[in-house]
């Protein structure tokens, strides 16, 4: 009876959703705020993967209506919590006796995310640690839920998005989620990465306890900060310092380790007063093959470059493209969208006229889908690193991004 509740109640979310999106296809108005509502009410309470979708889909501040993006991003930090009765019977199916192995928990989580929720705790010992607590019952709907995210995906059919890549992002969610629902991976990722990063003090990951690591509870040292959302009033030196950190970190991962941190909302990074990043997260990391970077880099060359038969030689090489008619003029002006950003010299990502002119592209990129038919492959790079971009912008953050790139640029070409 549960299971068919949930999915009645997201079969519902999906049918107003379709509902708002054959609106505006057929050149109505729809009322993205109201559907945006309805849509953190139901995903805040029913949680799981139509919840994560919604968070991943709120980061795309270039691609949907601004009432809707700012609705869905509330998700990320005011999704209603879970009764602490039922986490408690997590806790005690996982540990038994609680009394035996902490002090305290704080019954009202600090953090509720689409997978689980966050409780701070005190050992016997007097340490402070988190614990993330998989939400009950999820493995058992986890598959259904499913099936009804892949039926509110196939809306995106609507926009001329190639069946293909819809299931190519569908298999990619699905496939994040599964591996979530053991949380020892994780515990294994924070372990990886604070090796990784032992020398770098301006890198701080949380250390996994792993006495008390389960597959359905993270244990963690408690490492205070402020979330990188909650930045935008910080101090403009203390924001610098962290965009900064944050730049270099993703250049590392990608080009010295040849990983990406996959789940970018701002709720897994956090700073500390001395500027330091604070990575809460690492469920969801992804290999990026150093072909693939290569490619990606001389698809950005020769946007800079505005050059649209290279974009669209560089794009046929990635796999994408397929057939004929390249949109030369969409290439040309995507070109003169970014090619500001890569100008010589420091330039500010808080520069909203560069957003700007980058969303009103959306919808003719959208309107292209059918013909540009983006590599499956790298939905989720472009994805990732969407979401990266846009916490640089959250910061206003003030960097040369022509000198960042060049050494990068001349990486690519290298045989």
């Amino acid at each position: 009876m549960r299971e068919r509740g949930r999915t009645r109640r997201l079969l519902g979310l999906g049918a107003r959703t379709g509902g708002a999106m054959l609106k505006t296809r057929l050149g109505g108005e729809a009322d993205w705020r109201s559907l945006g509502e309805a849509l953190f009410e139901g995903l805040s309470e029913l949680k799981g993967p139509a919840m994560k979708l919604a968070q991943v889909m709120s980061q795309w501040d270039d691609l949907l209506p601004p009432e809707l993006a700012n609705e869905l991003a509330r998700l990320q930090r005011q999704a209603e919590p879970m009764p602490w009765e039922k986490i408690r019977t997590t806790l005690e199916a996982e540990y038994g006796d609680l009394e035996a192995h902490f002090a305290k928990i704080e019954e009202r989580p600090f953090a509720s995310a689409s997978m689980g929720q966050v409780h701070r705790a005190t050992t016997l010992d007097g340490e402070t640690l988190v614990l993330k607590v998989q939400y009950p019952g999820l493995e058992e709907v986890l598959e259904s839920d499913l099936a009804q995210v892949r039926r509110m995906m196939r809306l995106g059919r609507w926009f001329k998005v190639p069946q293909a890549r819809l299931d190519a992002l569908f298999e990619e969610l699905a496939e994040s989620l599964r591996g979530e629902l053991d949380y020892r991976a994780e515990a294994a990722a924070l372990s990886r990465y604070r090796q990784r990063y032992a020398e770098n003090d301006d890198v701080v990951i949380p250390a996994p306890i792993e006495s008390l690591c389960t597959a359905r509870v993270l244990a963690m040292s408690y490492v205070p900060g402020t979330p990188l959302r909650e930045l935008d009033q910080a101090d403009d030196a203390l924001r610098q310092a962290v965009a900064v950190r944050l730049a270099d970190w993703m250049t590392e991962e990608l080009f010295t380790f040849g990983e990406l941190h996959a789940d970018p909302h701002a709720g897994n990074f956090a700073a500390d007063a001395e500027g330091h990043l604070i990575i809460y997260d690492l469920g969801a990391v992804i290999p990026v093959p150093e072909a693939r970077l290569r490619q990606t880099l001389k698809l950005l060359k020769a946007t800079l470059e505005e050059d649209p038969m290279a974009m669209d030689a560089a794009l046929l090489a990635m796999g994408g493209r397929q057939g004929e008619g390249a949109p030369l003029s969409l290439y040309r002006d995507s070109a003169a969208a970014v090619a500001p950003l890569f100008a010589p010299g420091v330039q500010d990502l808080g520069d909203v006229r560069v957003h700007r002119r980058l969303r009103e592209l959306s919808p003719r990129v959208w309107a292209a889908m059918d013909r540009l038919q983006p590599p499956a492959d790298t939905l989720l790079l472009s994805r990732t690193l969407n979401g990266h971009y846009w916490n640089l912008v959250r910061l206003q953050a003030r960097l040369d991004m022509a000198g960042r790139a060049r050494p990068l640029l001349e990486w690519a070409e290298q045989v």
